[in-house]
């Protein structure tokens, strides 16, 4: 998988063991990927044959244990994800990139919580991140890129509405044919972390949010 941008040099990732896994969408492959550089473990949901397919369905989906396992209303990461597998479901074919690490958009989950504790004083995702002392967004997407190499998946579509992490996977080396929409429906505990991803963060979310919650309802650290 290649693309005009130059090359970077990507961490050397290794599969690990696989199983089947039947989920209310569909039954999908699960494989582990070890990045050697990190030591963190990554995952992999996929379907179908990836290798040499062009313009694969693929969601890089960040590591949000409180939207994704506990059902977060705080954030949209849970029904992005659930998105993905249905959409993939669907196509017969796909991946799910499940970048561990992640947490907070990289800031790890006890920061995340404190994190949370600046945002119900009324702080958004962005300066509560800050206030912190951590950046904005700490992730990076080499891993990501090298499974997708090491896969032999030759192009992607890639279901994101965030276009710095479709830059980033490009940088990389990743093929990437289009960016799709991947947006779920907004509700009132999520409208302020939903504006500040589309506000300060440039996401690409289309659409009025619903008003507010309270803020001490409002606003993930999350992806």
């Amino acid at each position: 998988m290649k693309s005009d941008a130059p090359e970077t040099l990507l961490p050397q990732v290794e599969r690990g063991p696989s199983a089947r896994l039947p989920t209310p969408h569909g039954e999908f492959e699960l494989e582990t990927w070890q990045d050697h550089g990190s030591g963190t473990e990554h995952l992999v949901i996929r379907k179908g044959e990836l290798a040499g397919a062009q313009g694969v369905l693929v969601r890089v989906h960040s590591e949000c244990l409180t939207g994704d396992l506990l059902g977060s209303l705080r954030c949209d990461c849970g029904p992005q994800l659930e998105l993905a597998l249905a959409r993939i479901q669907q196509a017969g074919q796909g991946a799910v990139i499940y970048m561990r690490g992640h947490e907070g958009r990289g800031i790890g989950l006890a920061q995340k919580l404190r994190a949370y504790a600046l945002q119900d004083q009324g702080l958004d995702t962005v300066d509560a991140n800050l206030a912190l002392g951590h950046p904005v967004d700490a992730r990076r997407y080499e891993a990501a890129a090298a499974i997708l190499q090491a896969l032999g998946v030759a192009s992607i579509r890639l279901m994101s509405n965030n276009p710095l992490k479709l830059l980033a996977l490009r940088e990389h080396g990743i093929e990437v044919v289009e960016r799709e929409s991947h947006q779920t429906d907004a509700q009132t505990h999520n409208a302020a972390y939903l504006a500040t991803k589309r506000e300060r963060l440039g996401h690409l979310l289309e659409g009025d949010a619903p008003a507010a919650a309270p803020v001490a309802e409002t606003a993930e650290a999350g992806i």
